[in-house]
């Protein structure tokens, strides 16, 4: 079923497409700044590339061209008062507890899924957002069980365990497959 474009259609449609969630951890100076994105992505293993969409009017974005180094911190199913705290929704006058830990030259919040130090590459304009390209340095996972915080359709999710099929595993393809359709 087609719908008209428009910008809340657009977003109930990528809303479609399940995320982990994420806490991206930058220090300028002596400003800690921090922010939940769903807008994560993984772009090169040679080397080992990530990205991150931070929007134009966010906080953090306003030092971005200063952050030299951050962390991407992958939220656990149980994390997600920090997911709504960093995202500058949150509606109690205490803030839920954190700690952040030194992490390879950047900060990370401790008791994450997983997290990636990285030090920044590139940062490129996409519309309302800065798309940032990190360098990964670090890696850190953390203690099992390993339950990511999901978002889908506008909503926290937890993942179902009880049932799984392996995906392929591309990690030694030389050539990439194509596939080419004809006709309707």
């Amino acid at each position: 079923m087609s719908v008209p474009l428009d910008q809340r259609a657009f977003r109930d449609a990528i809303g479609m497409f399940a995320t982990g969630v994420s806490v991206i951890v930058t220090q300028v100076g002596s400003e800690v700044h921090a922010m939940t994105a769903n807008a994560v992505s993984s772009v090169s293993l040679d080397p080992m590339l990530v990205l991150f969409c931070a929007a134009k009017k966010a906080k953090l974005a306003r030092n971005l061209h200063e952050v030299k180094e951050f962390s991407i911190n992958f939220l656990r199913s149980d994390q997600y008062a920090l997911s709504t705290y960093f995202a500058g929704r949150w509606q109690d006058a205490v803030p839920p507890p954190y700690r952040l830990v030194a992490f390879e030259g950047a900060l990370r919040l401790e008791g994450c899924l997983a997290a990636l130090a990285c030090e920044t590459g590139r940062i490129i304009d996409g519309g309302d957002h800065w798309v940032t390209i990190g360098r990964v340095v670090a890696l850190h996972q953390g203690i099992p069980p390993h339950k990511p915080l999901l978002f889908y359709g506008g909503r926290y999710r937890d993942i179902d365990f009880s049932d799984s099929r392996p995906a392929p595993d591309l990690s030694d393809v030389v050539d990439e497959p194509a596939h080419v359709f004809y006709g309707e």
